[in-house]
């Protein structure tokens, strides 16, 4: 059985490839056999053609590409311009408003014998928050406030008396139910000596209760008739700082936004001349930014900021901090302030962070500070990205100015009123007019108020400067990501770092108003 599979056959056999006789027959080639190599000689040109058109195209779309993406960046580049109602319109209030009337719990001023005088110190904004303060302590102390006196001492050495800057009238009758205030001491106090105090910084309820005990305790003597008898005037000689930001009575907290806001207003050739160049303004460009630009001599040489100066500059800066007595901190190391977001912005960051913001080169920007420190030098680098730059000199004649020389209150409450009423306000330090103004903007209805993360700002700069980072749509991501919870909407307060105890923490807290008062004035 197996050998007879095994053996010999004439169809097949395992030893030769019998088909191999059948694909290729020993006879000539016929027709057929010629289309069949036409055909693959056509199908091998075809597939050449293919190939060199695909790689044409290919080599046509790597070029696409690249041009594609060479547009992408040119884009990253370029600035763009965001809605002309995302720029200027005021942040969403959260239905949160001023609520500053008394509760039903207020009791009227109750008239004494007692008599406070206050000497305020420090600039335009120092006093005001000052004043306020002492309306407070007025009534917390049941006393009669005498108009203060302003500071006559400080760097600007304004001589304007209270009736200069502020409508007297007004402030006293406005505050006529809360407390009474006085243009003078009476005739018959005016020789009787005076309880000089200097009250705690940051001091609450509790301890001006304790300091009505000075009525009694203060014996004013005199050597002419032998007697001492309790003084019933106590003498303030330092008015900012004397009151607790937070943790007072709902009360004494409206009755500070009341005499800050409702009582405190500009006499009324200042307000009325505030208001005239305000339309000035709007005449030239409709809306505008107010640039608190506190690139001035004195804050940088308080600060120890000498970021972009010159040597000259900043020994200039270090002398005078060194020869103003009231300063105590005399030096100061320039890169760490700036690290730590201490250091006002520079006129060249300004440029950089407003353009980064999207707001355009024909946006009018109004500077609202005194003489910018190195002049046209250093502000050529913010009116070279926006040429609309505009001062008070620009928009008022020499004579309607002439009568604010020399009183750079006067001026300052200018600038105040301008950037009050300004589409957008914008300080570069987080000063003394700053707090007040983006405190009052709330006021009003939460108007924008654009605050730079200076501190997140250097970071940003530094990378420009090093060539890490370039102008255009990252930067502007960046600067809008940063800045998109700092545009004066309604947000909780800070309170007191970690680890700060005691009554420093009270210094340490933002400013607030009580916890239950439905308003977001920064006081």
């Amino acid at each position: 059985m197996g050998t007879n599979r095994g053996g010999s056959s004439s169809s097949s056999s395992f030893g030769r490839p019998s088909f191999c006789c059948k694909m290729f027959p020993a006879k000539p080639s016929s027709p057929s056999s010629f289309t069949i190599i036409r055909l693959f000689v056509l199908l091998i040109l075809f597939i050449f053609i293919f190939n060199f058109y695909s790689r044409a195209i290919l080599e046509d779309e790597e070029n696409l590409n690249l041009r594609l993406s060479s547009q992408d960046s040119v884009a990253q580049q370029l600035p763009q311009q965001l809605p002309s109602e995302k720029l200027w319109e005021a942040p969403f209030s959260a239905g949160l408003h001023s609520c500053v009337n008394p509760t039903s719990r207020y009791q009227a001023f109750q008239e004494g014998d007692h008599y406070i005088t206050v000497r305020s110190n420090g600039g335009l904004n120092q006093m005001r928050t000052g004043i306020a303060d002492m309306i407070a302590v007025s009534r917390m102390m049941n006393a009669t406030l005498v108009i203060p006196e302003l500071d006559r001492r400080s760097f600007w050495q304004d001589k304007s008396i209270f009736s200069d800057i502020f409508d007297e009238d007004h402030f006293i009758d406005s505050l006529k139910h809360d407390v009474r205030i006085i243009k003078k001491l009476p005739p018959e106090l005016l020789s009787v000596p005076r309880a000089r105090k200097h009250f705690t910084s940051w001091a609450g309820l509790g301890y001006y209760e304790e300091m009505t005990k000075l009525w009694a305790d203060y014996q004013a003597c005199s050597f002419r008739t032998l007697l001492c008898l309790p003084s019933t005037v106590i003498h303030v000689a330092k008015s900012d700082s004397r009151l607790a930001n937070n943790d007072l009575p709902l009360d004494i907290q409206r009755l500070r936004c009341r005499a800050l806001y409702h009582a405190l207003i500009f006499s009324p050739s200042i307000e009325t001349f505030g208001k005239k160049l305000v339309e000035r303004l709007r005449s030239h460009g409709g809306r505008y930014i107010s640039l608190h630009l506190r690139y001035e001599k004195d804050m940088l040489a308080f600060s120890g900021c000498t970021y972009g100066l010159s040597s000259a500059e900043s020994e200039e800066l270090r002398l005078l901090r060194e020869n103003t007595n009231h300063w105590k901190v005399k030096k100061i190391n320039s890169t760490e302030q700036r690290i730590s977001g201490l250091c006002p912005l520079t006129p060249k960051e300004v440029g950089i962070f407003i353009q980064a913001l999207g707001y355009p080169q024909s946006t009018v920007v109004y500077i609202a500070a005194g003489e910018i420190y190195g002049g046209k030098a250093h502000l050529s680098e913010l009116t070279s990205r926006f040429p609309n730059v505009v001062f008070k000199e620009m928009i008022a004649t020499e004579e309607e100015l002439e009568i604010y020389s020399n009183h750079a209150s006067q001026t300052a409450a200018l600038d105040y009123i301008i950037s009050l009423e300004s589409d957008v306000f914008m300080p570069t330090h987080s000063g003394n007019m700053a707090r007040a103004l983006e405190g009052h903007r709330r006021f009003l209805g939460h108007r924008k108020t654009v605050s730079p993360d200076r501190k997140g700002l250097v970071d940003i700069f530094d990378k420009l400067e090093s060539g890490q980072l370039k102008e255009g749509l990252t930067l502007q991501q960046l600067v809008k990501h940063l800045h998109e919870k700092r545009q004066g909407a309604p947000r909780k307060r800070e309170g007191a770092p970690d680890g700060i105890k005691g009554r420093a923490r009270y210094k340490a807290e933002e400013s607030r108003v009580h916890k239950d008062l439905p308003i977001t004035v920064i006081m």
